[in-house]
């Protein structure tokens, strides 16, 4: 299933760290940056992580929320954003049902291996539910910065 914009965003809720829920519709009227990484604490995940806690204010001031998504447990999630001082909401999808319905749950490759995993992609959800802009395949030097310029548009 690909996501494209224009398109309703798939519903979605996902616990978060301290006992938390985030729901699509509890952030209706607020646009989404949802963002699917593979795995928290490496290296890559870690680096964007980072990028949007950095500008996580400058994302408020535009009336938007930042939404990790992995398949990494809550308490992953919980000790990853306590050891790099993450500002941004992370949901945990243990059972991959966001993951499926947005279309990241994908054939890799690596090193002549071929595995299932998460795409790195990010999705910019309008106040109204309807999907703005879908990046995919996400490099994330500069992905913040271009997410936010995307907010403010």
């Amino acid at each position: 299933m690909t996501i494209e914009p224009g398109q309703d965003a798939p519903a979605f809720a996902m616990p978060t760290g301290g006992g938390g829920e985030v729901s699509l519709a509890d952030l209706k009227g607020k646009q989404v940056v949802l963002y699917f990484y593979p795995k928290d604490d490496t290296p890559g995940c870690t680096k964007e992580a980072i990028a949007f806690t950095e500008a996580a204010a400058e994302f408020e001031a535009a009336g938007a929320v930042i939404v990790g998504v992995s398949k990494d447990s809550v308490s992953k999630h919980e000790k990853f954003a306590a050891k790099h001082d993450l500002g941004v909401i992370l949901a945990s999808d243990e059972e991959g049902t966001t993951c499926e319905d947005y279309g990241v749950w994908v054939e890799k490759n690596m090193y002549g291996k071929t595995y299932m995993g998460i795409e790195r992609a990010t999705f910019l959800i309008d106040e109204g539910g309807v999907v703005k802009q879908v990046w995919r395949k996400v490099k994330v030097p500069g992905h913040a910065d271009a997410v936010l310029e995307a907010v403010r548009a």
